[in-house]
């Protein structure tokens, strides 16, 4: 158990956080696919990459490292056989994605996880599967993995998608789309949610050579006979993670700049920024970085469809505000790592917050949070989101704490930047 403590901190830091999570995943399996060797640099090194990086391992890819690069021998989009099973813990990128990876090999795989990973639907990726030919059977009822997948190139051709549950379902086609026969052609039936991780598969494929036309978020089409191309690819700093530390300061009213996220990345978690401005804080926006300062906090009302990662953080940062703040648009969010409007609402209350979970929204009503020890969940993002409320609050204690290895496990010692 990891106690918070309320310590002196700094009125002004700044902050380095590592790779984006979502890029590694997706710059890792462009270059698994490649023609040739790929360098990639900055890569998250994760519980969740590694469960990536090892999954293109059992599929056929070369990797190794040397100092901070990591180099990807690709396979042409060659996917080998692999008799193993392919372990992807709880993490929901890895095995949506490579589930449509493995369409592209040759005969059968079985890709499975956790108990959680068990409960977490994947049926609408499967039957975008199916309609281009690929032969995929969740093996779970309500279409959660573990799931079989029939190697063998699929065909392509059109497909309807439902993407109101996960846009990973719409990147993972996309991502195989060069190597089909035929090519893909994906018109969105419902959603998406989470836009801007459409945006970051899009222009991890242009950036390694494959072309991509789209009508918006609407419709996509990717040719076939394809190939992506090897390149030297960096990974940009997380948003998602700066959003802990940009939130540090909304609490606390001091200042921190998190370096190396520009105000025009591609990343939707870099537009959290603009909803703590709106509760008050001030925002400084340079080419090498975003600072936040804090300020006197007040409820808003916001749709957090394109940053669902962030919601608990803001639900955090909402605990300590004047009035109510509506988050919308976070039906979602009920299919991540844990149940997070649940989770976040019931750790709120512990802290004596009112939080209110309906199907599609989350209403707090700040007050003054108090000491509480806070469930996980075995979730990253509920351990980093309340660890900010223990530096206004003394006596938060996180369960679990190394759950952050999921997604950012050098997270604790970061976090002591804040102190003096």
């Amino acid at each position: 158990m990891k106690e918070i403590k309320v310590g002196k901190l700094k009125d002004d830091v700044q902050i380095r956080v590592p790779g984006s999570k979502s890029d590694t995943h997706r710059a890792l399996i462009a270059a698994a696919l490649s023609d040739g060797k790929c360098q990639l640099t900055r890569v998250l090194d994760s519980e969740d990459t590694r469960l990536t990086r090892h999954a293109l391992v059992q599929l056929g890819a070369a990797m190794s490292t040397s100092k901070d690069v990591l180099f990807v021998e690709g396979t042409g989009g060659a996917i080998k056989p692999c008799s193993a099973p392919i372990y992807l813990g709880n993490s929901g990128t890895s095995m949506r994605l490579l589930t449509a990876v493995a369409a592209l090999g040759v005969g059968e795989y079985l890709l499975f996880g956790t108990e959680r990973m068990h409960q977490r639907p994947i049926g609408d990726l499967l039957d975008g599967l199916s309609q281009i030919g690929a032969v995929v059977k969740a093996e779970t009822a309500g279409g959660c993995p573990p799931v079989r997948v029939q190697g063998g190139r699929p065909d392509g051709g059109r497909v309807i998608l439902d993407c109101s549950v996960s846009s990973q379902f719409l990147s993972a086609l996309l991502l195989i789309g060069p190597y089909t026969r035929k090519g893909i052609d994906v018109s969105i039936s419902k959603g998406p949610v989470s836009k801007p991780y459409i945006d970051m598969t899009v222009r991890v494929m242009t950036r390694f050579g494959v072309s991509v036309e789209r009508q918006e978020y609407r419709r996509f089409h990717v040719s076939g006979q394809q190939v992506y191309r090897s390149r030297d690819y960096g990974i940009e700093p997380d948003a998602s993670q700066a959003g802990y530390f940009w939130a540090a300061a909304a609490v606390t009213g001091r200042r921190v700049k998190v370096s190396g996220i520009a105000g025009d990345s591609i990343q939707g978690d870099a537009r959290f920024p603009e909803v703590l401005e709106k509760m008050g804080c001030r925002v400084s926006r340079e080419p090498d970085g975003i600072t936040v300062e804090g300020g006197s906090l007040v409820g808003i009302q916001t749709d957090m469809g394109d940053m669902p990662d962030l919601v608990p953080t803001l639900a955090v940062v909402a605990a300590f505000a004047e009035g109510e703040t509506l988050i919308g648009n976070v039906a979602h969010l009920r299919a991540k790592e844990s149940d997070r409007l649940a989770a976040v609402s019931t750790e709120l209350e512990k802290m004596g917050i009112f939080a209110e979970a309906s199907e599609n929204t989350l209403l707090i009503r700040g007050g003054s949070p108090k000491a509480a020890v806070i469930e996980t969940y075995d979730d990253h993002r509920m351990a980093m989101s309340f660890a900010v409320a223990g530096l206004r609050v003394p006596g938060i204690a996180i369960e679990n704490e190394r759950c952050v290895d999921k997604s950012f496990p050098d997270f604790w010692e970061v976090f002591e930047q804040l102190y003096r």
